[in-house]
């Protein structure tokens, strides 16, 4: 029986285990939970008390989970109170996290995923890749983008294929020997100048016909991103799910407070980013 996206959502007093800091005021934080850790999907987010000041909980999409030791990791930059609280916890403390929440990516029998992650959008992408990187039937392709130093020192890939003997890659993905880029207009070294949407069609423009048919788009990141993203899905004809980044209060589908219109076969509906997201079908949110 398959479970629904409400039947993983538990309650989990999680230790930090670890607690890195990264330029640009952004963290990496690694939790203990065999139940998240065995329940996460690509896409899901857990929602995590920062500190005892503050009683609102903060929604940080799952970036990797360690299922043999019962552990998961968070991508998370400052943006307020909460994170600022949050970045002073220390190792050993423990966290109520409710987890794991929302509609995931869903793979399909598309054989090319073309993973576009932006700024605190990355995690989901990682999440993806880490899902499918034992997968001998899918061949991606990632694309991270970034206007602050990317959180992770960047490595020249050695796998061969698109761009790979000219743009830097995350040491992570290189482990897993998945192909990806990384672009920017910061002017980093090793990172192609421009943005997410921009190598991505010249990646596409690279492909054969056939090997178009076979190409899916996930993405993750800012509005205007997601915006840019769906479009080029579109021009080229291709599905495309895109995982939305809303602001939000309970995060387990009561308080209605992260509602986006969607198109669906009988017209708009408003739906909760919460539970019947956070991804979506690209076309139905742009």
């Amino acid at each position: 029986m398959v479970k629904s996206n409400r039947d993983t959502i538990s309650v989990n007093d999680c230790q930090i285990l670890a607690h890195y800091k990264y330029e640009a005021e952004q963290y990496i934080i690694t939790l203990a939970s065999k139940e998240i850790a065995e329940n996460t999907q690509p896409g899901q987010f857990v929602h995590l008390s920062v500190s005892g000041m503050l009683a609102m909980r903060r929604p940080i999409s799952v970036m990797s989970v360690d299922k043999e030791n019962g552990t998961f990791d968070l991508l998370y930059k400052i943006v307020g109170e909460g994170t600022r609280q949050l970045a002073d916890r220390k190792i050993g403390d423990v966290l109520s996290v409710i987890g794991p929440i929302g509609n995931g990516f869903k793979m399909t029998d598309k054989k090319i995923p073309l993973l576009i992650g932006g700024g605190v959008g990355m995690p989901p992408i990682i999440a993806i890749a880490q899902n499918i990187k034992d997968n001998d039937y899918f061949n991606p392709y990632v694309i991270l983008g970034s206007e602050v130093p990317f959180p992770f020192d960047t490595v020249v890939s050695n796998l061969g294929g698109f761009y790979s003997s000219k743009i830097h890659t995350m040491p992570l993905l290189e482990e897993w020997g998945i192909q990806a880029g990384l672009t920017s207009l910061q002017n980093f070294e090793g990172v192609y100048e421009g943005y997410v949407t921009g190598l991505a069609k010249e990646y596409l423009d690279s492909l054969s016909k056939d090997d178009l048919l076979n190409v899916e788009i996930f993405s993750c990141g800012p509005h205007p991103m997601l915006e840019a993203v769906s479009k080029l899905a579109k021009d080229f004809n291709l599905p495309c799910q895109v995982s939305l980044e809303e602001y939000m209060a309970c995060a387990v589908g009561g308080c209605a407070g992260c509602v986006v219109e969607v198109q669906t076969e009988n017209g708009p509906a408003m739906k909760r980013v919460c539970v019947d997201g956070p991804v979506f079908e690209a076309q139905t949110v742009f």
